[in-house]
């Protein structure tokens, strides 16, 4: 499928979503975990970005960054658990600014430094995860995970494709970027 299609396709899917995936209501199984990523710009934008990011990495370091990430975000998953009254919210939306710009100046930027910020994000994105966690953890924890790593590896056939050209990284940064947008105005 040509990449222009597959951004359709993904532009689609997160106009159809609310801005936030926290709605209160609390999440308690798999079923649950796993829509969780899907369900809201901020966490379906982030964890593609996270895959675009590896697009522009070294084969030999791709898999550092959502590897890294999934793990932070079963940190911050616990977290959220133990301290449910600290909001990452604002770090949440904020993350989706800085993805952009990340991919803006991936060329430019080392590998641990990109992993740096990249692990800062997913910890927020998992305290929120995890405020919201009700049930049999274990199996909700397992859903947002698998559906964090699936976005990152979307987001990673996607960069790989797209950065074929050299406006590809702006354009997708901007995707990130107006997900920010819509995230911050909701």
């Amino acid at each position: 499928m040509h990449p222009t299609r597959i951004l359709t396709a993904l532009a689609a899917f997160a106009a159809a979503t609310p801005a936030l995936a926290h709605t209160g209501n609390g999440a308690h199984d798999l079923i649950h975990g796993f829509s969780h990523p899907f369900a809201g710009w901020d966490h379906f934008a982030a964890m593609l970005a996270v895959g675009l990011w590896a697009a522009t990495r070294a084969p030999k370091q791709a898999w550092h960054a959502p590897a890294m990430f999934l793990g932070v975000l079963a940190v911050g998953g616990v977290g959220g658990l133990v301290l449910p009254g600290f909001s990452a919210e604002g770090i949440v939306a904020g993350s989706l600014f800085a993805l952009a710009a990340l991919l803006i100046v991936a060329p430019f930027i080392g590998n641990r430094a990109g992993l740096g910020l990249i692990g800062l994000f997913a910890l927020a994105h998992g305290h929120a995860h995890g405020t919201e966690a009700l049930g049999f953890l274990p199996a909700y924890f397992a859903g947002f995970i698998a559906a964090s790593a699936a976005l990152h590896l979307i987001g990673w056939k996607l960069g790989s494709a797209i950065f074929a050209t050299r406006t590809g990284r702006f354009i997708a940064a901007l995707g990130i970027g107006a997900a920010g947008i819509a995230t911050v105005a909701a």
